[in-house]
C-alpha cells in the first residue's frame, strides 16, 4: 500500500467515523430509553448497520476505491453500529435500571428480557447482513 493510498484511507475512515458517530448520537437522542427499557435506537443502529455493511461488501467489492470503501465500512458503519452500548444496555435491563448505582442484583424477569434483546439483536443482525449481501450481489450484476 502506498503512503498516499494509506493516508487517503486513514482520512476517509476518520471522516466516516465522525459521520457515523453523529448519526448514532442523533438516533439515540431521537429514541431515548431508560436503563430498564429496550434500547430501540441501539437495536435499529446495529440492524441497519449490518444490512448496509452487507450491501457495501457485496455491491462494491471492486467498483469503488479502497479508501472510499474503508471510509464507508469501517468509518461510517463501524462507528454507527455499537456492540458495547448493546451490552451495557442489556446489563442495565437485567438489573432493572440500577446500573448507575454499581453492580446490583439481577432480577429474573429483567434478565430474560435482556437476554431476549441480545438474542433478538443477534438474529436481526445476521438476517439483515444476509439480506444486505443478497441485495448487494443483485445490484452488482
Amino acid at each position: 500500500m502506498s503512503s498516499t493510498r494509506g493516508a487517503a484511507t486513514w482520512v476517509a475512515v476518520g471522516i466516516g467515523g465522525a459521520i457515523g458517530t453523529a448519526a448514532r448520537y442523533g438516533l439515540e437522542l431521537a429514541l431515548p430509553h431508560a436503563l430498564h427499557q429496550v434500547p430501540w435506537a441501539t437495536v435499529i443502529e446495529n440492524t441497519l448497520g449490518s444490512f448496509l455493511l452487507g450491501v457495501l461488501v457485496a455491491a462494491t467489492a471492486t467498483r469503488i476505491p479502497h479508501w472510499l470503501r474503508a471510509g464507508l465500512g469501517a468509518g461510517v458503519l463501524g462507528s454507527f453500529t455499537t456492540f458495547s452500548t448493546l451490552m451495557v444496555a442489556a446489563v442495565g435491563m437485567a438489573q432493572g435500571g440500577e446500573l448507575a448505582h454499581g453492580p446490583g442484583s439481577i432480577e429474573p424477569g429483567a434478565f430474560w428480557a435482556a437476554a431476549g434483546v441480545l438474542v433478538g439483536s443477534l438474529v436481526l443482525g445476521v438476517v439483515a447482513a444476509l439480506l444486505g449481501l443478497l441485495l448487494g450481489r443483485r445490484a452488482a450484476r
